[in-house]
């Protein structure tokens, strides 16, 4: 099976002051195409740290990312962005929907950016949105929206151009359990039509359903569960 997200020799060093903080320590990791993979760990251990990198969000002190095969740093910035923006979609806790737009222009705008024409946009857009049960609120704004309601949106716009891998930072996080029930079924869904994913969580819940649970501790990979 091919490879989707790979790492080697990570590294993130913060400096503070006169101490340096050793965020990630050497992580090499392997995400094959088609998985679903928890990156689990107590506060402060670095997994978001290890996910902002693995997202290009962040640069590493040491070491590099792969993305369906192409690298992701030592290249320039724009090659950076258009990499990000073709193989790798984003579900974050916090939805980062813009107010001003209503849902279907919140999901169309990954395709806008890759050139794609505003008809072929909106009608893939509009295709994402029912995909993810939406497809009745698309001129809503995401006020308009509940919760779990802006969450889904927010899925619709990590496919809605067909990535690589799509990188999760606590998708159920500002949700009720209900909600979380909800969404967890939608990325099961996801990963079940061939999406990859990458998630990282506190939730057992959403671990458990995981092909894979990485552990992480004190910027480390721990241990590995099946």
């Amino acid at each position: 099976m091919a490879v989707a997200l790979a790492c080697e020799g990570l590294w993130k060093i913060y400096e503070m002051g006169d101490e340096k903080v050793q965020a990630v320590r050497g992580i090499d990791l392997e995400i094959k195409q088609g998985e679903m993979v928890a990156i689990m760990g107590p506060s402060g251990c670095g997994k978001t740290t290890l996910l902002n990198i693995l997202s290009g969000i962040d640069d590493p002190s040491a070491g590099q990312v792969e993305v369906a095969g192409k690298p992701l740093f030592g290249i320039s910035d724009d090659e950076r962005t258009n990499l990000r923006g073709r193989e790798m979609g984003f579900i974050f806790q916090k939805f980062h929907l813009l107010e001003v737009m209503n849902a279907v222009e919140n999901v169309e705008i990954p395709l806008l950016l890759l050139g794609d024409e505003p008809s072929v946009a909106r009608t893939k857009a509009l295709d994402a949105l029912e995909k993810v049960g939406l497809g009745d609120r698309s001129e809503h704004r995401p006020a308009e929206l509940s919760g779990g309601q802006q969450q889904r949106v927010s899925i619709a716009r990590a496919l809605v151009h067909k990535p690589s891998v799509i990188l999760c930072d606590e998708p159920t996080g500002n949700l009720d359990s209900t909600t979380s029930d909800q969404v967890m079924e939608l990325l099961l869904d996801l990963n079940q039509s061939g999406s990859t994913l990458i998630i990282v969580t506190h939730d057992n819940a959403i671990a458990k359903h995981c092909s894979r649970i990485i552990r992480i501790s004190d910027g480390r990979i721990l241990n590995e569960e099946e």
